[in-house]
């Protein structure tokens, strides 16, 4: 199964990874150990929850003004 991981710098360095289709989340120093703790982490969560998926999530970004 074919999902997807959004990976963000954390504050405190390493990465944030998440996952939408099942909204897990865990961290890594590296975006390697993040996306290899995501894995876990949402194989975990699919034991439980099994999940079906129907389409791919539409990834795009937008702006806002700089001084919100």
């Amino acid at each position: 199964m074919e999902l997807s991981a959004v990976l963000t710098p954390a504050p405190e360095g390493g990465f944030v990874a998440y996952n939408p289709e099942t909204g897990t989340t865990t961290q890594g120093e590296t975006v390697e150990e993040a996306l290899a703790n995501l894995r876990e982490a949402t194989e975990l969560y699919l034991e439980e929850f099994p999940l079906s998926v129907s389409g791919r999530p539409i990834l795009t970004t937008f702006q806002v003004p700089a001084n919100v």
